[in-house]
């Protein structure tokens, strides 16, 4: 029995490893849990810029909330498989590749932050969500930039490749505002925008918008504003679409991480904390809406 785990598996035997996480039914589903028990890797794709959830460090080290949740799963998933050691090969994933690169299987997981949508969902399959959170704007506070129509006539950044363009793009046309849209490849790119007044404001999730103020040079001559562009949503670790035996290890190993209180410890060590490398701190407390769905983890399909 020893050699099945440091060969190829059989997909029916994948099914018993996991404990009928993967069934026979399910045969053609299973790639991923073969490829793991084969290669003994998982392939973890992160942002190099998506503080607190996915970064690198100038020493080159690979951190964040997301990517300690996908660190817990790969172990999660070397338990399910009796492997003895698993090894993590960490992909970058910018928001421009990241669908490829998991509906092509170049990498097993997506551990950044990324909104899990009904358009989205067509392509790729999200985990239980791990953080909720709606599109805002950051400005400098001396340009008196408050609500969205006060962005009439001006240009505006946002990263391509996320679901904040698109909110931006409607609010413009439907409220015919005439704001100029830029793009940016990364959100560091983005936010610098603003900061040297290339761009009025800088649209992007919540969360992120005071992940780049945090870790700016001046913190205090940026604003949020309290309007959002559309409903809270969640973020999800993105999987390949059809590979319910994988999914399905995934989900179950983030529930058991969600329910125990060690995801407060985790939250609270990339929200509440100083960060590496510098040491500045979100001071951002769970939500209301974040602790209940730890509390009953369930996939979101709105």
């Amino acid at each position: 029995m020893k050699a099945l785990f440091y060969g190829v598996v059989s997909t029916a035997c994948i099914a018993q490893m996991v404990g009928g996480s993967a069934s026979v039914a399910h045969a053609n589903d299973s790639n991923t849990l073969e490829k793991i028990s084969r290669t003994k890797t998982i392939s973890i794709g992160y942002r190099e810029d998506e503080v607190p959830f996915a970064y690198r460090t100038p020493d080159g080290k690979v951190l964040g909330y997301t990517i300690e949740l996908c660190n817990y799963i790969a172990d999660y998933v070397r338990n399910q498989l009796k492997l003895e050691k698993i090894n993590i090969d960490y992909v970058v994933a910018t928001t421009a590749t990241r669908f490829v690169l998991v509906k092509t299987g170049k990498i097993d997981l997506e551990c950044s932050a990324t909104t899990n949508n009904a358009e989205r969902r067509e392509q790729v399959a999200f985990s239980y969500p791990h953080f909720i959170t709606a599109t805002r704007f950051a400005a400098k506070k001396a340009s008196n930039l408050n609500e969205i129509e006060d962005l009439a006539g001006r240009t505006v950044v946002s990263t391509t490749g996320t679901v904040n363009i698109g909110q931006l793009q409607n609010l413009n046309r439907a409220k015919n505002l005439n704001i100029s849209v830029m793009l940016a490849k990364q959100n560091s790119e983005g936010f610098s925008f603003v900061e040297s007044n290339k761009a009025s404001a800088f649209v992007m999730d919540g969360v992120l918008l005071a992940a780049q103020i945090a870790f700016s040079k001046s913190p205090g001559d940026y604003m949020i504003s309290s309007e959002t562009f559309g409903p809270p949503e969640p973020y999800g670790i993105l999987m390949r679409k059809g590979d319910e035996g994988f999914n399905k290890v995934v989900n179950e190993g983030l529930r058991k991480l969600f329910v125990s209180s060690e995801i407060n410890r985790i939250y609270n060590k990339w929200f509440m904390s100083p960060l590496p490398p510098d040491g500045r701190n979100f001071n951002l407390p769970m939500s209301l809406e974040l602790e209940a769905a730890f509390r009953e983890p369930t996939e979101y399909l709105q």
